[in-house]
């Protein structure tokens, strides 16, 4: 928390209706650009994930935007100590602390153009929810940085899925047995193998365990999903050439995502809308701009043209 007050953050509790833990809250993070602007990006991050890639918000503010983070309930500084890291049981929960957030971003804030950006599960979520308010035009673009559209399961294992998520709306606490694997995290952190700081707090290397009823509720999202959408805001869909297998550490994670498959990203990208740019980014990993420093200066580079390609950025 600190450290993003020491880089010019401003931080706002997003007070949120109870549920079946109890108190809810998110977590807002801003830092405006130092030119005014009515543009802003709302950047969701990842499953076992919170807001650390300040140089995203360089970017975002260098090019005009004022940029804001959304730490979800139960994630990074939202987590509160009744409630079980990372758990839900239906995708449309996040949409309350999204709208709240658009609130601040729209109304208190002014922004008049706004450019929502997801990681991962982030970016599955925001693919959801540029969909069910398309009507409102609540967004103007989306942008996805490998996002979470299927489990990277072998063909055999996905038959199970429906059985394990059926389990999970009985039994929706219950710990399963699967976990994360720590290669990935191992790949990025600089006490391990990587480059980056972030707090174990929020970010563990062996994760946190998995309850059934986030499985079910991350099956009910991407079932949504597959089935095709209609986001009607210009789509970014970004990943990497490679896959490799979760597990542990091995120098091919450094250069392949280690967590999804981009192939099941590629093929359901197609489906999110009428106007989706794709775009596979050769060396990158799981999230792209924790990539080594060529490969996500590429991705930055992706992004932009982007946005002027769809008139967010003025030439000049």
């Amino acid at each position: 928390m600190e450290t993003l007050k020491n880089e010019g953050f401003q931080l706002e509790k997003l007070k949120l209706k109870d549920d079946y833990e109890g108190r809810v809250e998110a977590t807002l993070f801003k830092r405006n650009a130092k030119t005014v602007t009515k543009k802003a990006i709302l950047y969701i991050h990842g499953f076992v994930d919170y807001f650390f890639q300040v140089p995203l918000a360089d970017w975002a503010n260098q090019l005009g935007f004022n940029f804001y983070a959304l730490e979800l309930r139960k994630y990074g500084r939202s987590m509160l100590d009744h409630q079980k890291p990372n758990m839900f049981r239906h995708y449309s929960e996040y949409f309350e602390e999204i709208n709240e957030a658009v609130k601040v971003i729209k109304e208190k804030d002014k922004n008049k153009t706004l450019i929502l950006m997801g990681h991962s599960t982030g970016g599955l979520l925001s693919s959801l929810y540029a969909h069910h308010y398309r009507q409102e035009q609540v967004i103007n673009g989306l942008i996805l940085n490998s996002p979470f559209f299927d489990f990277n399961l072998p063909a055999i294992k996905k038959l199970v899925v429906p059985v394990m998520a059926a389990f999970g709306r009985v039994k929706p606490e219950a710990i399963s047995p699967e976990g994360l694997k720590k290669g990935y995290p191992e790949s990025l952190h600089k006490d391990y193998y990587g480059e980056w700081d972030f707090d174990e707090r929020y970010k563990p290397i062996k994760g946190f365990p998995i309850n059934f009823g986030w499985i079910n509720g991350i099956y009910q999202a991407q079932k949504k999903l597959q089935k095709g959408l209609d986001i009607q805001c210009p789509v970014l869909v970004m990943f990497s050439t490679t896959s490799v297998k979760p597990g542990k550490y091995r120098e091919e994670m450094k250069t392949a995502d280690a967590v999804l498959n981009v192939k099941d990203i590629e093929k359901y990208a197609d489906g999110l809308g009428k106007n989706v740019k794709k775009a596979a980014i050769e060396d990158g990993v799981h999230d792209l701009i924790l990539s080594r420093k060529d490969v996500r200066e590429k991705v930055y580079q992706t992004m932009e043209s982007f946005l002027r390609e769809n008139g967010f950025i003025q030439a000049g």
